[in-house]
């Protein structure tokens, strides 16, 4: 029996968890800064590359491999899908691609500079701090990760590097040889700490010490993998039915194929000893710590990899299963419209949240427009029901503005980019000056038009078809700042500004018309004078809004950066 008696238990354990703790901030911070300089970027690639499920396998390995986050991968395809631009097969062939990726965390940390990690430390912390530019600063923290992980690795190795005289510690090891138990101690491990990462770190830290066998290695990956589905399954609660389809998908594929390879994992380590450098000059315990390590990183690849080709041919079969299992609910109907795109799960991820943003001002400034379109023939001719029918449209824009503001206000918390900073700025912006246009239609147009009842006030078709002309135009440059926005398209907000000649030549036109109808000898002229000069006054406010939308899409530097972060308590939220 080894010699225990210089064994400090407490040192051991506040060097593992100390180590664990840096290895997980690290690979937080390389995933943070990756996503903030990648995450758009990755965003267009799914969306251009999924058009079957190889290119989606390819398309979700690399998107992962890069952002090291296969959840941010699975919460875009469920927005691909919820917007009609993936199917479900083609987002399965994701799925598996991510899981690929993954494995890149295992390959990187299986590398044996965990001596250079203080220095990458040093690198990055230097990068983050003396440039200026944010690009710079975001690559060094990702060297700042990167050094944290081998840090906290080297760590681990340290604090268990005594316990190899430790004889119970090494039974408990020699126990890790039965797959069931070793599988389900790394199920556990994985799903309390919610990093599949970090468990392939330890289980290299095991082998790397010569603690466990490269079988007993096999099945701890299994676990990881299994374990991993946890942070799925918890982040699909709640979410829509695509996200839990995406969620269970994750699930039974893991399950499955740890279930198909559980009974072949000696052939499945022989494969990989066959693919993976030797050490022959050492022996014992030294070969097996020397080679463990990128035998382990290669068998956890090797698993994802194997696992997709099995299953990358029932890809249609496999999405009817988990429609039966998972069904589409019946729509349920909502008092009211509902945010539809705005997902906390992304807000981490400034790129792919705005995104978001845009797509639910898409939604509001639908309804703007909607109200805009129906307020002249509503005002001149509508009954009190069909003036109340209007103005209740406002409760709609009012609550998607107040879902938007307040979804901004948590993205403000987040650590943005200069550019981020400014597209969140003008979006808060956009979101303001379509909530006005609902405001000015909901209580000035509306209110003109309930005036017009009450004292029974009628323009005359002349006069109606004249303000038509300047309404029609108004309608346009909305939805044409609308679009602008949605697209990014200054040349098409520049058509919005440039249209301010011609909506005031037409309003112009209008008033001459109305002071030219002051002779006219007819009952009510003043009244109904001020009734349709009001409107003309109304309509080229709301111009006003769309031209201001339009400008925030044309005007790329004039809004300071970064931007302030924003005191929810003090926006007026309605």
């Amino acid at each position: 029996m080894g010699d225990t008696a210089g064994l400090d238990t407490f040192q051991i354990i506040v060097e593992l968890a100390g180590g664990l703790a840096l290895f997980l901030f690290g690979m937080e911070q390389i995933t943070d800064a990756l996503k903030r300089t990648a995450g758009g970027r990755m965003k267009q690639l799914l969306g251009r590359l999924t058009t079957n499920r190889f290119s989606g396998v390819a398309t979700g390995a690399f998107v992962t491999a890069i952002i090291q986050s296969s959840s941010v991968t699975t919460v875009l395809v469920v927005g691909f899908i919820s917007a009609g631009l993936m199917t479900l097969p083609q987002s399965i062939g994701v799925i598996m691609g991510a899981d690929i990726g993954t494995t890149i965390t295992a390959q990187v940390i299986a590398f044996k500079v965990t001596k250079y990690a203080l220095i990458l430390v040093a690198v990055g912390f230097a990068l983050m701090f003396i440039p200026k530019k944010e690009k710079v600063k975001q690559y060094g923290l990702m060297i700042m990760g990167l050094g944290m992980i081998f840090f906290g690795m080297e760590l681990m190795s340290d604090a268990t590097r005594p316990l190899r005289s430790y004889e119970p510690f090494i039974n408990m090891m020699q126990r890790m040889d039965q797959p069931l138990l070793a599988i389900l101690v790394s199920t556990v491990f994985t799903g309390i700490i919610q990093s599949s990462s970090a468990t392939m770190g330890v289980v290299i830290v095991l082998g790397s010490q010569g603690f466990i066998s490269l079988e007993a290695g096999i099945a701890l990956v299994f676990g990881a993998n299994v374990g991993t589905c946890v942070t799925a399954l918890l982040a699909a609660l709640g979410k829509p039915r695509e996200a839990v389809q995406a969620a269970v998908f994750h699930i039974l594929f893991k399950i499955i194929g740890v279930l198909i390879w559980i009974g072949f994992i000696d052939e499945l380590a022989w494969v990989v000893r066959e693919i993976s450098p030797t050490s022959p000059e050492l022996s014992g315990a030294a070969r097996l710590a020397a080679e463990s390590p990128r035998q382990i990183a290669n068998a956890h690849t090797l698993f994802n990899v194997a696992n997709t080709v099995l299953f990358i041919g029932f890809v249609g079969p496999i999405a009817w299963f988990i429609r039966r299992i998972v069904p589409e609910r019946p729509s349920k109907e909502v008092a009211g419209v509902q945010p539809r795109y705005l997902d906390d799960l992304v807000l981490d991820t400034p790129a792919l949240a705005l995104d978001r943003v845009r797509m639910e001002l898409r939604r509001l400034g639908e309804r703007a427009h909607h109200m805009v379109e129906r307020a002249l023939v509503t005002v001149f001719n509508g009954s009190k029901e069909e003036l109340t029918a209007l103005q209740n449209l406002d409760d709609e824009v009012d609550t998607l503005h107040g879902a938007i503001v307040t979804y901004l206000g948590q993205l403000s918390q987040e650590n943005l980019s200069v550019e981020q900073s400014k597209v969140l700025y003008d979006y808060m912006a956009a979101a303001n000056n379509m909530e006005n246009i609902g405001d000015l239609i909901e209580t000035n147009i509306v209110g003109a038009g309930m005036e017009r009842l009450r004292t029974n006030l009628q323009p005359s078709d002349e006069t109606q078809e004249v303000l038509l002309s300047l309404h029609e135009k108004v309608t346009w440059a909305v939805q044409l700042a609308l679009q602008a926005l949605d697209a990014s398209d200054p040349a098409m907000a520049t058509m919005v500004i440039d249209a301010k000649t011609e909506i005031n030549r037409l309003a112009e036109e209008a008033e001459m018309h109305l002071a030219g109808r002051l002779t006219v000898d007819e009952d009510q002229r003043l009244p109904l004078f001020r009734f349709e000069s009001e409107i003309i006054e109304y309509l080229k406010r709301v111009y006003y809004f769309a031209k201001r939308i339009a400008k925030g899409v044309v005007e790329t530097d004039v809004h300071p950066s970064p931007m302030p972060r924003i005191d929810l308590e003090g926006i007026g939220v309605n």
